[in-house]
């Protein structure tokens, strides 16, 4: 009876120990790992929350850029880091709600292996077109299309790139059939668009911004419920008589499984802290970030919603795993 009562003792106070620390995170320095190169709104969030941890907390943050296999490589070492909070992963949706239905070889369950902390914020997608076409509204672009199908062209920046899932899904929920032409990439996608080779595409402000204010291509809709701010002029696919249509890159925490949830809850936490921050604001706003603001509970459930989501877009695009 007494060896059992101490060793209840034991575990408790353990379990206490291993409490505090995780509220005191972090006691050593972290790294952020982001599965893609620098100058995406994958690399900006990672900098800004290291950046925030760093000059808020005492301890050093550093960000790794791991590329590859769009970002699945990244989001690897981080399913496999040792879950005592010294690795976190900044995804982009595509790395939890995409890839796993687009890949074959996945090396993780997204899902499984890998924690929703936070979300950070998220880019709304919009349906840009050639200054060419002649449609003002997406009524009049819809007819057209409908009057010519296999007329027009859409450009991404690859098969099974969200911009392609986009606009596939756009033309789905539209009823007009349009001819995908891949990239390598989205720049050379959008030289093409400004240059009327192919008629329309799907990104955010932060890269249609410059064509737009040159007069060089023309916005039919957001892919949002509402009227962004920045374009007060542009409708809303709801506004615009596709109210089904609701589409945004988003950005956010991941953990490896299994790391306690009081050591969650503190990363949560500060996260929550660094979207307050007015510099971090205006750097997200430059970029085309939304933030986004959710509890940990939020956000997990979110995550699952938009897996289900994403599986039936991509089905619906007819990609196939490669």
């Amino acid at each position: 009876m007494v060896v059992r009562i101490l060793i209840a003792a034991l575990i408790a106070c353990a379990a206490l120990a291993n409490n505090a620390q995780a509220q005191d995170w972090p006691t050593k320095p972290i790294r952020i790992v982001t599965g893609f190169a620098a100058g995406g709104i994958g690399d900006l969030g990672a900098r800004l929350l290291a950046e925030h941890i760093t000059r808020t907390t005492g301890q050093q943050a550093v960000v790794e850029n791991r590329t590859g296999a769009a970002g699945t490589l990244g989001m690897d070492v981080v399913a496999k880091a040792p879950p005592d909070g010294t690795t976190l992963g900044l995804v982009l949706n595509g790395n939890l709600v995409i890839n796993p239905f687009i890949q074959k070889q996945m090396p993780f369950d997204a899902l499984r292996d890998l924690i929703p902390v936070a979300a950070i914020g998220e880019a709304p997608q919009m349906i840009a077109l050639s200054t060419e076409v002649p449609a003002k509204t997406f009524k009049e672009f819809q007819a057209l299309a409908k009057a010519k199908p296999g007329t027009y062209s859409y450009g991404s920046a690859g098969v099974g790139s969200l911009p392609h899932l986009s606009v596939a899904e756009f033309a789905r929920l539209a009823g007009i059939e349009l001819i995908h032409v891949p990239y390598r990439g989205n720049a050379p996608a959008m030289t093409d668009l400004i240059a009327g080779r192919i008629q329309l595409s799907s990104s955010s402000i932060g890269q249609f911004r410059g064509a737009i204010d040159a007069g060089k291509i023309r916005l039919l809709l957001t892919a949002t419920k509402e009227r962004l701010p920045y374009l007060p002029d542009v409708p809303s696919s709801a506004e615009a008589g596709l109210p089904g249509y609701l589409m945004s890159v988003w950005i956010g925490v991941v953990a490896p499984a299994g790391t306690p949830a009081p050591m969650l809850d503190r990363i949560h936490a500060v996260t929550q802290d660094m979207l307050k921050d007015q510099a971090a604001r205006t750097a997200m706003s430059g970029a085309g970030l939304d933030p986004m603001v959710m509890s940990r509970a939020a956000f997990a459930d979110f995550v699952k919603a938009e897996y289900v989501r994403w599986e039936g877009i991509v089905a619906n695009a007819g990609v196939v795993k490669e």
